[in-house]
């Protein structure tokens, strides 16, 4: 048995689009970096509440125009797509912002806070006619293609488990936005976010979701457990955790073979083919030097998206996005996570 290939295209052979980064912070640095290495997407502007940062983070990409204001990013004539990488908590707002003014977009992880603001910005996106993909980069890797394929085409057999964590030491001396509720603070949102997505893209009618976790003194979950179940009677066992580094290993077992993606699962990684008597039959590895140059996967596929008129993208179609957003709305419910303003 051999792991198939992956069917992503090459990054630099997708429609060129003129990019604004609507924030000035480290994840917007790095998908810039991403666009401008091995594609032909063009960054023209970008935007923060701070002129002067807007114009240090222009001048350290060779951006164009630098923004003092996300109405003045959007506005600008000479951007076709808009790339959101503020907090979680103002996602809703910037999106909605981005929208308005006729801008495709691509709207960092998590989409919003929970699944009434993702039916918001959705629904918005469908009046407006325009493309929005959800920024959830592992689903749009060549890596990834490799896990959905092998289980398509039977590799494994019936998928009956699939385990992932992620765990970072974030808490309580990392970034402030992740112990604060009122920046959608947590490890739910920022880490958790990638094995449940895991998860869901293997399981596409979860009956029974389980969670328990552990909250920080302000009321954001520190870390979580969750238990998933599928109607094709899969299971799956997910972790996250901001106060602990983990291994950040996924697996994907069947009844006649398993994958192993080594850590971080997220990101481009190796991944082996495994039978049950533990013999490693194929293996899979990205080439990228840069792991983090995964990024421009999922922003050359709203370009083909906007290119071919179509307003999501089939790798991460919406449905699925409100749907992950529903998960993690139930896991918050359990745990006892409520955010202000909710």
């Amino acid at each position: 048995m051999m792991l198939p290939a992956p069917r992503t295209p090459d990054p630099r052979d997708a429609p060129s689009l003129r990019w604004g980064i609507l924030g000035a912070g480290g994840i917007a640095a790095v998908m810039t970096a991403a666009l401008l290495e091995g594609t032909t997407q063009q960054v023209v502007a970008v935007g923060s509440r701070d002129l002067a940062k807007a114009r240090a983070f222009a001048e350290r990409f060779g951006i164009a125009r630098a923004h003092g204001s996300y109405e003045d990013l959007v506005d600008d004539p000479e951007v076709d797509a808009v790339y959101v990488a503020t907090p979680h908590s103002a996602h809703l707002e910037h999106a909605l912002l981005a929208i308005g003014a006729g801008r495709h977009l691509l709207v960092e992880k998590a989409f919003t806070r929970n699944a009434a603001e993702a039916d918001a910005v959705l629904e918005a996106a469908e009046d407006a006619g325009v493309t929005c993909v959800e920024a959830m980069w592992s689903r749009f890797l060549p890596g990834f293609d490799v896990v959905r394929r092998a289980v398509a085409d039977g590799l494994l057999g019936d998928v009956r488990l699939v385990q992932a964590d992620h765990g970072q030491l974030l808490y309580p001396d990392g970034p402030v936005r992740l112990a604060e509720p009122s920046l959608a603070g947590g490890a739910l949102l920022d880490l958790g976010v990638y094995p449940l997505h895991l998860a869901a893209m293997l399981m596409p009618q979860v009956v029974e979701l389980r969670a328990t976790g552990t909250l920080t003194p302000l009321g954001v979950d520190e870390q979580e457990t969750i238990g998933l179940r599928d109607a094709s009677g899969a299971i799956a066992a997910i972790s996250a955790s901001m106060s602990a580094t983990s291994p950040t290993e996924a697996s994907v077992t069947g009844t006649e073979a398993r994958l192993e993606l080594d850590g971080p699962f997220y990101q481009p990684s190796l991944i082996r083919l495994v039978d049950p008597a533990d013999r490693v039959l194929d293996t899979w590895e990205s080439a990228s030097p840069d792991a983090h140059l995964g990024l421009r996967f999922e922003a050359v596929e709203l370009a083909r998206r906007v290119a071919e008129g179509q307003p999501e993208s089939p790798l991460l179609p919406w449905s699925e996005t409100r749907r992950v957003m529903g998960l993690m709305d139930e896991v918050r419910a359990q745990l006892g996570v409520v955010l202000p303003g909710e």
